[in-house]
């Protein structure tokens, strides 16, 4: 098995110790279940995330552009009596089967 030593800053490294007591794992097997998830996407947590860090891995995943703005409550309320206008479906489809 190969050993490695790493230089991590002294607050990192207390984070790491009580991440990994808290798990109730060593910190060794704690980091180590860290990395692999880091690599490999089945280790990752939920179902989300897994296929989130499938697409990443393979470039595939998109940023989210900026959110847009929700529409001003007037605004919403004109596009809802606009779509009441008009012939109902239920309406287009009888006619059609005629």
């Amino acid at each position: 098995m190969y050993q490695m030593t790493l230089r991590l800053p002294d607050e990192l490294a207390t984070e790491l110790k009580e991440a990994a007591a808290a798990n109730g794992k060593s910190l060794n097997q704690w980091a180590t279940a860290v990395l692999e998830a880091a690599i490999d996407p089945d280790l990752a947590g939920s179902e989300a995330e897994q296929i989130r860090a499938r697409l990443a891995k393979a470039g595939l995943l998109a940023q989210p552009s900026t959110r847009m703005k929700r529409p001003a409550p007037e605004v919403t309320q004109r596009a809802r009596k606009k779509a009441g206008v008009g012939t109902s479906l239920s309406s287009i489809v009888v006619e059609d089967r005629r």
